[in-house]
């Protein structure tokens, strides 16, 4: 999974599965955190749930989650204040 860091964000690269039977971690696919979300992808509704998934996984408030590209694409990328590279590493083991 590629990481990156800018300005005190982490940015990485999230492939979501929306209409899943759980909200789960399944681990890595090409480059790219792979999750699995019950939401549908309308109104925004999986963007929020994602957000929402790694602000609990990651205890860090809903602000500090944020999609910065690929909002109406399964694959996106997300940035996160408040963490290191090692804890977003540790959601993929």
């Amino acid at each position: 999974m590629l990481i990156t860091e800018k300005d005190g964000a982490i940015s990485f690269v999230v492939r979501v599965q929306p209409r899943a039977s759980r909200d789960e971690i399944v681990g890595e696919n090409q480059d790219a955190l792979k999750i699995r979300l019950t939401a549908p992808p309308v109104d925004d509704r999986a963007n929020e749930a994602l957000r929402k998934f790694l602000a609990a996984r990651l205890k860090v408030p809903l602000a500090a989650v944020r999609i910065a590209s690929g909002e109406r694409s399964r694959t996106k990328r997300v940035e996160v204040t408040g963490v290191t590279v090692a804890t977003i590493r540790g959601l993929a083991g």
